[in-house]
C-alpha cells in the first residue's frame, strides 16, 4: 500500500518531467498509478470479500512511536476502487480534452495524479493524524485546479478552500479527542472498542461538521457550484466520484460504532434530507448544465448520509449502491458535458440544439447515465433506490417522515434529469451545434462508466457483493435478509418507486411554471451559496487584518511580540497556584539602593529623546545589575554581566552614530499605548520571577553535576560544566567566535591596505568646528546633498 502511494507520487513526476515534451499525452503516463492501484485492488478483493482485511504500517522514528498504519477492509476497497477506476478514465479522457494547451498543462495533470494518490491514502489510513493529512492534502489539491484560471476562478478556489479546510480542522479537533477517549489513536482500534461520554458526542459532531463541509451539505452547498468553472475532468473527478465523497466516506467509517449516540441520527438524517431535496431543487432552477449538475451532486450526496448514517444494515446497503451508481453515472454526465462544451463552446442548455443528430454516440451514452440517476430499471441506480426505499419501510424512528423526504428528493432527481437529457435531444436550431462530433477519445470514458452502471444493474448478484463490503460493518439484525435484486415482488418499495417516477415527470412537465418562480425567489442564489462567500469573504478579512500588522515598524513587532509572551505562557503560568507570601523584597539595604536607582534609570532611558543620553542610562541599567550580581557574591557573573554590556553599548553607538542625536517625537496616543506595553509586561515578568524563585523545584540532573566535578577533581561546577559536560558546545562556541574575529580582522587589514572607499565629508561637523556652533534645526542646502549621499 505504500508502494502505491509513493507510485502516485511518481507518476506526478514523470508527467511533470514529459508533459512539455509530448503535452496532454502525459496524462497517459499519469493513468498508470490508478491503473495499477485497480489492479492490486482487485488482487487483494477476494480476502477482503472473505473477511481478511490487508493492514500493514510503515514505521520511521519508533522510539517516537511515529508510524503510517495502512489498512484496506471493505469500505476501503470499495471507495478505493471508485477512485482507481474514474482516476484512470479521467486522465485518459484529459488526454484528448487538453490537447493542444500548454498554459498549465504540466501543472493540471501533476496535481490531478497527486490528487488520486491523495484520495487513496485517505481511505487507507488507519490512522486519525494520517487521516487527517490525506484529508487536506485533497483540499490543497482541489484548491490549485480549481483557481488556475482567472479571477473567478480563484475566487471559487478560495471559497472551497476556506469551507473544507475549516471543516478539516473541526475533524482533527474531533479525531483527537476522540482517541484521546478511547486511549488509541488508530481508527480500527477505536471502532472496535467505542468509548462514549459527553466528549465523545462533541467529538462526533465536530467530525460531522467536517463531512458536512466536505460533501457540500447544506448550508455549505455553495462552493461545489462555484467550482465549476474548474476544468471538466477535474469536475467530473472531484466534485462528482472523489474528493466529494471524502464527507460521505467519514460517515460511512463512523456510523457503525457511533449511530446509536445521540447526536448522530439527527445530524446526519436533518441534513442529508434537506440536501437532497433543496439542492434538487435548485439543480432545477439550473442553465448551466455543470451547475445543473453541481447541485445534482449535492443532492444525492445527501441521501447517502442519510443511507450511510442511518446505522442499519439494509440502510447501508442501499449507501454502497448509490455510491457506486453515483460515481458512475455523474461522472458520466460530467464528462459529456465537458465533449460538448468541447466542441460547441458553451454548456448552456438554451443554446444547445441538434447535438443529438451531431453525436449520437455520446446523447446515447448520457441516456444510459441519465437512466441510472433517475433510479429506473435496469441500472444500478435503481438498485441502490429500491434497497433505500426497503431500508426504511422496515420499522425506524420516523421512518414514515424520512420515506417521504427521500420521495419528495427523489422525484426532484427524475425532474432534472428529464430536464437535462432534453437539453441534449431538443432541436432549436440545427445550426448552433458544430457538424463536426466529439472524437473517440470523448466518447470511450463516459461509455466505460455508463456502461459500468448498466452492467452491475444487470448483475445484482455482483454489486450486491460490492456493496456488500461496507454493509457487513453492522451486526446482523432482522433486516440483514435484503439483497439487491432487479425484482423483489410487488412491495411497498416498487410503489415508492412508481410514485417517484410519477412525480418526477409531473414537476419536469410544470418546470415552465415552477422555474421563474422559483428565481423570482430567489432560487438561483441559494442560501447555502451566500453562507459559503460569507465564509470565504471573513476569511479574506482575517488574512487582510494579519497581514496588515507586518508594516515594517519595529516598535509595533515588539509590541506583539511581548503582548503575545504576556498572553500566552505568563498567564497559563499565573494561573496556577502560585504563592508569593514568601517573597522579601531584599536582604541588604544596598539591594533596595541599587534596585531603586535601577527603576530610576529605566524611566530616565524611556522619558529622555537624546539618542546617546538614553543609550548611556540603558547601559547604567546593565552595570546596575552587574553590581546586584557582586552584592549577592557572583563575582564572575558580575564580569561578564560587565563585558557584555560595554560591548553591546559600543555596537549601538556604532549603528547610531550616523542617525540624528535626537529621536522624533511620537503622538500622545502611540505613546501611552507603548508605556502600557512596557508597564504591563515588566509587572508580568516580575510577578513571574517572584513566582518562580519562591516555588523552586529540585533539578533532577544537578546531583548528576556535583558528581561530575567530583570524578574530574575539581571544586567549581561551572567550571566542569563548561569544560567537561558541555565540552563540544563550548568548542564549537569558540570555533564560531574565531571564525568571526577572524573576518572581521580580514576586513580590517583589506580596507587598510586598499584604502577603502572615499569616505564623504561630513559639513554639518565641518561647519561646527569652523564657527563653533552647533546646528540642531535647519541644515544648508549642501548639508542636505551630503547627507543624502551618505544615506
Amino acid at each position: 500500500m505504500v508502494a502505491l502511494l509513493a507510485l502516485h507520487l511518481l507518476a506526478a513526476v514523470a508527467v511533470w518531467r514529459l508533459s512539455r515534451h509530448i503535452g496532454a499525452r502525459s496524462a497517459l503516463i499519469g493513468a498508470i498509478a490508478p491503473a495499477v492501484t485497480l489492479g492490486w485492488l482487485l488482487y487483494q478483493a477476494p480476502d477482503v470479500l472473505d473477511g481478511r482485511p490487508t493492514a500493514t504500517t510503515m514505521t520511521w522514528a519508533p522510539e517516537l512511536g511515529l508510524s503510517l498504519p495502512l489498512r484496506l477492509d471493505g469500505l476501503a476497497l470499495l471507495t478505493a476502487m471508485v477512485i482507481a477506476a474514474v482516476g484512470m478514465l479521467v486522465l485518459q479522457y484529459s488526454r484528448h480534452y487538453l490537447a493542444g494547451r500548454h498554459d498549465g498543462l504540466a501543472r493540471l495533470l501533476v496535481v490531478l495524479v497527486l490528487f488520486a494518490g491523495s484520495m487513496l491514502g485517505l481511505v487507507l489510513a488507519d490512522h486519525v493524524l494520517a487521516l487527517y493529512v490525506f484529508w487536506e492534502l485533497t483540499t490543497v489539491c482541489s484548491f490549485l485546479l480549481i483557481g488556475a484560471a482567472d479571477r473567478e476562478s480563484r475566487r471559487a478556489a478560495m471559497q472551497a478552500l476556506v469551507v473544507t479546510s475549516g471543516g478539516g480542522f473541526a475533524m482533527l479537533l474531533g479525531l483527537l479527542m476522540l482517541g484521546e477517549q478511547a486511549g488509541d489513536y488508530r481508527i480500527s482500534a477505536i471502532l472496535a472498542a467505542p468509548p462514549s461520554g459527553p466528549w465523545v458526542e462533541a467529538a462526533l459532531v465536530l467530525i460531522l461538521v467536517s463531512a458536512v463541509a466536505k460533501s457540500a451539505q447544506v448550508p455549505l452547498t455553495g462552493w461545489l457550484s462555484a467550482a465549476m468553472v474548474a476544468p471538466t475532468p477535474v469536475s467530473a473527478y472531484l466534485h462528482a466520484a472523489a474528493m466529494v465523497k471524502a464527507g460521505v466516506y467519514l460517515v460511512a467509517r463512523f456510523a457503525p460504532a457511533f449511530e446509536a449516540t445521540a447526536a448522530w441520527r439527527p445530524i446526519v438524517i436533518v441534513v442529508g434530507l434537506t440536501t437532497l431535496i433543496g439542492s434538487g431543487w435548485w439543480a432545477l432552477t439550473q442553465h448551466d448544465l455543470k451547475r445543473l449538475l453541481a447541485f445534482g451532486t449535492a443532492s444525492q450526496l445527501g441521501l447517502m448520509f442519510v443511507l450511510l448514517g442511518a446505522g442499519t444494515r439494509t440502510a447501508a446497503l442501499a449507501g454502497a449502491t448509490m455510491l457506486l451508481a453515483h460515481a458512475a453515472f455523474k461522472s458520466t454526465l460530467f464528462l459529456v458535458v465537458g465533449a460538448i462544451e468541447h466542441e460547441a463552446g458553451t454548456r448552456d442548455r438554451r443554446d444547445l440544439s441538434g447535438v443529438r443528430h451531431t453525436a449520437p454516440a455520446l446523447v446515447a451514452v448520457a441516456a444510459v447515465a441519465c437512466v441510472s440517476m433517475a433510479g429506473l430499471p435496469p441500472t444500478l441506480g435503481y438498485l441502490g433506490k429500491e434497497a433505500a426505499y426497503e431500508a426504511f419501510v422496515e420499522p425506524y424512528p420516523a421512518g414514515e417522515w424520512i420515506l417521504a423526504g427521500m420521495v419528495a428528493g427523489s422525484a426532484l432527481t427524475v425532474a432534472y434529469t428529464l430536464r437535462f437529457l432534453a437539453s441534449l435531444l431538443v432541436d432549436r436550431d440545427a445550426d448552433r451545434f458544430p457538424a463536426r462530433a466529439p472524437g473517440p477519445g470523448f466518447t470511450a470514458a463516459p461509455a466505460v462508466l455508463s456502461g459500468a452502471g448498466l452492467a452491475l444493474g444487470l448483475a445484482p448478484p455482483v454489486a450486491d457483493d460490492l456493496a456488500r463490503l461496507h454493509a457487513r460493518a453492522y451486526s446482523a439484525t432482522a433486516d440483514t435478509h435484503y439483497e439487491l435484486a432487479l425484482w423483489h415482488g410487488f412491495t411497498p418499495a416498487l410503489a415508492l418507486s412508481v410514485v417517484t417516477v410519477a412525480l418526477g415527470v409531473a414537476v419536469f412537465m410544470a418546470t415552465h411554471v415552477l422555474v421563474p418562480r422559483a428565481r423570482s425567489f430567489g432560487g438561483t442564489v441559494a442560501v447555502s451559496d451566500r453562507a459559503s462567500t460569507a465564509s470565504a469573504a471573513l476569511a479574506s478579512a482575517i488574512r487582510t487584518a494579519i497581514t496588515r500588522t507586518h508594516t515594517g515598524s519595529l516598535p509595533r513587532y515588539t509590541a506583539i511580540v511581548l503582548l503575545s509572551v504576556l498572553v500566552v505562557p505568563t498567564a497559563a503560568m499565573l494561573a496556577d497556584d502560585v504563592s508569593l507570601a514568601s517573597i522579601r523584597l531584599w536582604d541588604r539595604t544596598s539591594q533596595g539602593l541599587v534596585g531603586a536607582a535601577t527603576i530610576a534609570a529605566c524611566i530616565a532611558a524611556a522619558a529622555i529623546r537624546h539618542r546617546i543620553t538614553a543609550i548611556l542610562l540603558v547601559s547604567a541599567v546593565g552595570y546596575l545589575v552587574a553590581v546586584l550580581f557582586a552584592i549577592h557574591g557572583a563575582p564572575e557573573l558580575a564580569l561578564t554581566q560587565v563585558l557584555v554590556e560595554t560591548l553591546t553599548v559600543l555596537v549601538i553607538l556604532l549603528v547610531l552614530r550616523r542617525s540624528s542625536e535626537r529621536a522624533a517625537a511620537s503622538p500622545p496616543l502611540r505613546q501611552s499605548g507603548r508605556a502600557a506595553v512596557a508597564l504591563a509586561v515588566g509587572a508580568a515578568m516580575t510577578v513571574v520571577a517572584l513566582a518562580v524563585t519562591s516555588n523552586h523545584t529540585p533539578s533532577r540532573v544537578v546531583d548528576d553535576f556535583f558528581t561530575a566535578t567530583e570524578e574530574a577533581g575539581a571544586s567549581n561546577v561551572v567550571n566542569t560544566v563548561l569544560t567537561d559536560v558541555r565540552a563540544l558546545d563550548t568548542i564549537g562556541e569558540v570555533t564560531v567566535l574565531t571564525v568571526t574575529a577572524t573576518g572581521v580582522v580580514s576586513l580590517v587589514l583589506v580596507r587598510r591596505r586598499t584604502g577603502g572607499p572615499p569616505r564623504p565629508t561630513d559639513t554639518r561637523h565641518n561647519d561646527t568646528r569652523h564657527s563653533g556652533t552647533r546646528h540642531s534645526g535647519t541644515r544648508h542646502s549642501d548639508d542636505d546633498a551630503t547627507s543624502a549621499e551618505e544615506r
